[in-house]
């Protein structure tokens, strides 16, 4: 059997940066040992498995790998694979609308395209579930899985803990920038102190004086993944829990996050949230994409 895929570089505009992407136009017939078997052939952070939708009023019904493991939702493989099907305008002999609707385990993935000139460059995502903010972390445990000092760790404004919309992770801000280019992560310590079915990674962010609002880096190495050049499901969470901690009850935030950099692959995430009456009403990540590969699998 063979089957289409393309490559795309997610939250970039230029060709090798950002975060790499497989996506498998057609994955009728594939089991899912067969995608796992696949995503660690790619050994990309994440490959997606396109598939009809259950309801036919969505776009598609799509399956997110990372070398190790399927995750319920993930930014940068649904901006991905939605830049992917609106630049083709069909999918399984259907037109493909905007805004889409991706069928994943963790809900429906609302996707609006980007355009430019009239071009597709790129997509937005509203995330499957509200943002939530579960259990605080200790700052030496942080310290311990990226190689840093407790020291290291900013806490006046929040204790690092797990946040999620859809994919949990573990938020803690640092105090300087040169802490979080020495941060290295320890996988002995993620498997002892932050398991995999607890929380998807850890991001670590400072505040940022130039172009952009933050700099961020993700570790997860349980899930194969070394260090993430760009990470929505994470950066859409960090946008609701640092809307959720201004004082003002009624709020709109917009960053501009960039990631990737100590790693060579330069990533821009632009994120939103909206906070009403002190809750967290919305909240929204987008980038640009580019193509970088076509070809076919043999299974």
């Amino acid at each position: 059997m063979q089957l289409e895929f393309v490559t795309v570089d997610v939250f970039t505009e230029q060709r090798f940066g950002g975060n790499p992407l497989a996506v498998v136009l057609d994955a009728r017939g594939l089991a899912t040992q067969q995608m796992q078997a696949i995503a660690g052939e790619f050994n990309l952070a994440e490959t997606t498995f396109v598939l009809p939708p259950q309801d036919a009023s969505h776009t598609a019904q799509v399956r997110i790998f990372t070398p190790r493991a399927e995750l319920p939702f993930a930014g940068h493989p649904n901006v991905g694979t939605a830049f992917v099907l609106a630049s083709a305008g069909k999918s399984f002999g259907r037109s493909v609308g905007d805004p889409l609707v991706f069928e994943e385990k963790a809900g429906l993935v609302r996707l609006d395209v980007l355009r430019e000139s009239g071009a597709i460059v790129g997509a937005r995502l509203a995330p499957p579930q509200p943002f939530a903010r579960a259990d605080d972390i200790a700052p030496d445990v942080v310290a311990a899985a990226c190689s840093l000092s407790p020291a290291d760790i900013e806490t006046a404004n929040h204790a690092p803990c797990i946040a999620s919309c859809g994919n949990p992770f573990v938020f803690a801000e640092l105090k300087t920038r040169s802490a979080l280019a020495a941060a290295r992560g320890r996988t002995e310590v993620f498997a002892e102190r932050l398991k995999a079915d607890r929380t998807a990674g850890l991001l670590l962010y400072v505040k940022e004086n130039g172009g952009f609002d933050l700099q961020v880096r993700v570790f997860a190495p349980l899930h194969g993944i070394t260090e993430d050049p760009a990470t929505g499901s994470g950066n859409v969470a960090l946008v609701g829990l640092l809307a959720s901690l201004h004082a003002e009850r009624d709020l709109t935030l917009n960053l501009r996050i960039s990631q990737g950099v100590d790693m060579g692959r330069p990533s821009l995430l632009e994120a939103a949230a909206e906070k009403r009456g002190g809750k967290i009403t919305g909240t929204s990540i987008g980038g640009r994409c580019v193509f970088v590969m076509r070809g076919t699998l043999e299974v």
